[in-house]
């Protein structure tokens, strides 16, 4: 079970990617007190938790209902997440982060960030869906399944911290660090994304 936990925490720890989240958080609360950042950090991190627990829950019914075998999703979750992973390599996703963030900051009757930017898209994202219906596809059992839950969980508690400290912890890490530790979340991505496909196909064709 220790296994499954770290697999399903690292796994969406990449994804969500809380180092790659928290300068853009930084900038978009720049005008923010303490107590207000910490405030909409908390809100974001509960409601990408509760899009997050709906589709781990009910993504493979929903998958049914739209007469979606869940190896066809494997396959095309692995190809998102490669695609992700890409885009972190190469820092475009960071760079459309920025982007989106830049045009919130710019909107002035926008002030509570929470929701949007932060909950959704940045951290209940298409690829931190895909990620959680991928891992939950996995599970054999309740306790499988609690476990996996927990990891993500955890993750979600990680990227609170890293929202809350975002302006100290820039400082303190500095945006060359934080670009190399996002190419390196990266290139895992794409070998876990590289793998999803490969036992899609495999069972296909099998």
């Amino acid at each position: 079970m220790l296994d499954l936990f770290i697999s399903a925490f690292v796994t969406l720890f990449v994804v969500i990617d809380p180092p790659g989240c928290a300068p853009i958080y930084a900038g978009l609360t720049s005008g923010a007190t303490p107590r207000q950042a910490a405030g909409m950090a908390a809100r974001a991190c509960m409601i990408a938790a509760l899009i997050l627990v709906f589709f781990a829950l009910f993504g493979e019914n929903l998958l049914s209902f739209l007469h979606i075998e869940l190896n066809s999703f494997r396959i095309a979750g692995g190809i998102l997440l490669f695609v992700i992973a890409l885009d972190m390599v190469l820092e475009k996703r960071t760079e459309r982060r920025e982007k989106r963030a830049e045009e919130i900051m710019h909107t002035p009757e926008v002030e509570d960030v929470s929701v949007f930017p932060m909950a959704m898209p940045m951290i209940a994202g298409p690829g931190s869906i895909a990620t959680i219906m991928l891992l939950m596809a996995r599970a054999e059992g309740t306790q499988q399944t609690l476990v996996i839950l927990a990891a993500m969980l955890c993750v979600i508690a990680v990227t609170f911290a890293a929202l809350a400290a975002a302006g100290p912890l820039m400082k303190l890490v500095g945006a060359k660090v934080e670009a190399v530790i996002t190419r390196i979340l990266g290139v895992l991505l794409a070998a876990l994304a590289a793998q999803y496909v490969v036992d899609g196909v495999k069972v296909v064709l099998a």
